[in-house]
């Protein structure tokens, strides 16, 4: 039974009725000596507790797409079949224009709380070793004949940790939104790519980035599934037409990914993130000095021989993703352009209702900075 299937959401509500109905009718009635009727009412008390935990879970868990599946929430799963170290860069000397075509098959996603218009499929990256589930939506205007020579902007968007490559279709709602502003002409059409991000077995964060020995996870996210969406889709490979986006862990992941790699991105959004990869105690990138000094997108402004041709927005409240972006502020030289937006402190704290609330303001920001 999925986890995040109406049926298991059904099937829990029925055994909170049951865990509540059970002492009502037995009680009073159960047989046996003392010990024994204590033992069962105990047992009947805390079937209760679990249901009623069990319920509340699923009902976050569909609210704030945090598990996909059962393997995500036991830690069982792994999308991991190699990691190679690939240098540097992440792409083990290969190029994109040299390596074979991705042809992908596409379908419709099978969760209709995703919405309309959303297409999945099963990427094997050739060269992260990584392998999982991509989302992509197009915007109106890419079915529409008067716009059939166009190549459109794209954005990744990433969630936080746990959290399902749906997220952003789930629970924020990114294409409904857009949708008929976009048609509207108040923002420009983007393509929005969703790649799964949790890859590890153990509930590990992999920080979006290459860890050696352990996972490419910079690599599956900036290079293979680039490829694939500049290989099946009618968008533009240069950077100046690409940008991430993330909230939480994911906004760590989209600075990161666009400080590392001006020649893949070009604008990066951080809501409610953080710079330091401690932010999240299971990141592996938080495990090594060496490794977290690597992956803290403000030591790595500071660091940069030539500062990135790139744009960078943050937004949060004070202690929740606000400082940080400062902080990238602080130390950003030009070109590189930085915008911090501060979210009051009682608008709801870290959660996808703030989130979903900013998603306009994004989009039309990143409008003005991504060409088609």
């Amino acid at each position: 039974m999925s986890l995040m299937g109406t049926p298991f959401f059904v099937t829990t509500i029925a055994l909170v009725v049951v865990a509540l109905v059970l002492p009502l009718l037995l009680w009073s009635r159960v047989p046996g000596p003392r010990f024994v009727r204590h033992v069962t009412r105990l047992l009947m008390l805390l079937f209760a507790q679990a249901a009623a935990i069990t319920a509340v879970f699923v009902v976050v868990n569909d609210d704030n797409d945090l598990y996909d599946n059962w393997d995500d929430l036991l830690g069982t799963g792994n999308h991991v079949t190699s990691a190679a170290y690939l240098g540097a860069d992440g792409t083990g000397g290969k190029k994109m224009k040299d390596l074979p075509k991705v042809v992908q098959k596409f379908t419709a996603a099978t969760d209709p709380l995703m919405g309309e218009g959303v297409r999945q499929t099963q990427l094997k990256g050739a060269v992260s070793g990584v392998s999982g589930e991509v989302y992509v939506w197009t915007p109106p205007q890419y079915d529409d004949p008067r716009f059939k020579d166009e190549k459109f902007p794209v954005v990744e968007v990433l969630p936080g940790f746990p959290g399902s490559a749906k997220a952003w279709f789930g629970s924020l709602k990114v294409n409904e939104q857009l949708k008929p502003m976009m048609e509207r002409g108040e923002i420009r059409p983007f393509v929005i790519v969703a790649p799964r991000t949790t890859l590890l077995g153990g509930n590990e964060d992999t920080g979006c980035a290459n860890t050696p020995g352990k996972i490419n996870a910079d690599t599956w996210l900036s290079f293979d599934v680039r490829k694939m969406v500049v290989d099946n889709f009618r968008v533009s490979d240069k950077a100046k037409s690409w940008g991430v986006a993330g909230y939480s862990a994911g906004a760590h992941c989209a600075a990161k990914l666009t400080i590392a790699h001006p020649d893949r991105f070009h604008a990066g959004v951080s809501l409610s993130g953080y710079n330091d990869p401690a932010g999240v105690p299971s990141s592996l990138t938080a495990r090594t000095p060496e490794l977290r000094r690597a992956n803290n997108p403000q030591r790595m402004l500071e660091r940069a021989k030539t500062p990135p041709h790139v744009a960078l927005f943050f937004s949060g409240s004070e202690l929740d993703g606000y400082r940080a972006g400062m902080d990238i502020k602080k130390v950003a030289k030009p070109p590189t352009t930085v915008e911090v937006r501060r979210i009051p402190a009682n608008a709801g704290g870290h959660s996808t209702a703030v989130w979903k609330e900013q998603i306009p303001e994004v989009f039309r920001w990143l409008g003005k900075q991504l060409a088609p």
